[in-house]
């Protein structure tokens, strides 16, 4: 069955130019962001009292203490309610082209605004969050200068995007090798060799190793499909999307347990024996599984540096 792994190997390399030596990119050591702005939104980023019994915050769901994921399986939102799927980390998603698992929010001001008005998540309505904000000393001065108005919900959604967008994650060791600063070991270095010429690279790719297209789970072995679950399926009603997803982010993965959509791979080796059967279609042999996990623990990179106490 290895085989099918080089075949879609071999496409991947067919489609990128010669000129392209590496399927992965490194993350730009700077971005260009609004500090204010960005800061303002790290304050609503990680405020309870926008949720509808002011437990949640959008941090409940994506520690910083995780890699920007969240460790439980499936998210709890408010007075207990249970989600549907693992929350995906939101380091660098600024890096992908659509945002949740099944691409419905174009950028992350979009995104943004998914969790607070789900019921199962936030649970707020339009009125109760700028009567929220408007109600609040800090809030008011701090829109009135960044926005030169009161507080609304589309300035308070503008400000969580432009903190999302600063939490990118540069200089990890993989990206410090791209730019020939640093040397893999040899366990990394095999890592990536078989991450290459496995077919893993046919589908995590580009600067966020993944974040840039939609794939099937299940592509050769068909994995369970939940109905509950928000695919492609959920947005077109095309039953060649059942189980499609948005291919997430292996940048920091060492740190975002559990894996998959549905969470439930609890470890690295548990994902990557599952993905090799699913969509590659063989086994993993024991002997191929250390150095892939060593590669990919080589994608972790710096926390942002917005998050730093000394910033």
């Amino acid at each position: 069955m290895k085989a099918l792994a080089y075949f879609f190997t071999t496409l991947f390399l067919f489609s990128v130019t010669a000129a392209a030596t590496e399927p992965i990119k490194p993350i730009p050591r700077t971005i260009s962001y609004d500090r204010e702005k960005a800061e303002l939104g790290m304050v609503l980023f990680m405020d309870p009292k926008l949720s509808s019994d002011g437990t949640v915050a959008c941090v409940s769901c994506h520690s910083f203490e995780h890699g920007g994921a969240d460790p439980r399986p499936v998210s709890i939102g408010t007075h207990g309610k249970r989600g549907n799927a693992n929350a995906p980390t939101v380091y660098n998603s600024y890096f992908n082209f659509r945002q949740f698992w099944n691409g419905r929010a174009k950028d992350l001001k979009e995104q943004a605004k998914g969790p607070l008005h789900n019921p199962v998540e936030m649970g707020m309505v339009t009125e109760d969050i700028e009567r929220y904000l408007k109600s609040s000393e800090y809030y008011n001065e701090k829109f009135r200068k960044i926005y030169k108005k009161s507080p609304t919900h589309d300035d308070a959604l503008d400000a969580i995007a432009e903190f999302e967008k600063a939490l990118f994650t540069p200089n990890s060791k993989f990206d410090r090798y791209l730019r020939k600063e640093t040397n893999l070991t040899a366990a990394e270095k095999r890592g990536y060799m078989l991450f290459k010429t496995l077919g893993c690279a046919t589908c995590h790719n580009g600067i966020n190793v993944g974040g840039n297209s939609f794939q099937k789970m299940g592509l050769i072995f068909p994995y369970p499909w939940n109905e509950k679950v928000p695919d492609r399926y959920s947005l077109t009603q095309a039953p060649s999307d059942k189980n499609v997803y948005k291919v997430p982010t292996l940048r920091n993965i060492a740190l975002t347990a559990p894996y998959f959509h549905d969470g439930s791979a609890p470890t690295l080796e548990i994902a990557l024996k599952k993905m090799a059967y699913h969509n590659l279609g063989f086994d993993l042999l024991d002997e191929e599984i250390e150095p892939l996990v060593a590669f990919l623990k080589s994608l972790t990179g710096e926390s942002p540096s917005i998050l730093k106490k000394d910033r």
